[in-house]
């Protein structure tokens, strides 16, 4: 899971045009809305639309959305998961 934390932070710093943020800057535990990176909700609706395209994982709906998009660690355990009820690998 390691790794796919690893490309989730290249691709938050992508999609989001976090420029002068580092990949190992982003604790995988920290908060990415209302502290950590203090995303808004534009951040997430980018993000979701990032997660879809780059990992084939639809986030359903808001609430879902605000316990998927709340870290690195929680986001990468909800791919894994929808991924695998999909039949897919990370």
């Amino acid at each position: 899971m390691d790794e796919l934390k690893e490309r989730l932070k290249k691709v938050i710093i992508q999609e989001l045009h976090l420029d002068g943020v580092a990949p190992e800057s982003i604790s995988d535990s920290a908060p990415l809305f209302g502290g950590g990176l203090s995303l808004d909700s534009l951040d997430a609706l980018q993000l979701a639309v990032a997660v879809e395209e780059h990992f084939g994982v639809r986030v359903a709906d808001e609430s879902e959305g605000k316990a998927a998009f709340a870290s690195v660690d929680a986001l990468a355990s909800y791919i894994t998961a929808r991924q695998k009820s999909a039949g897919k690998s990370p």
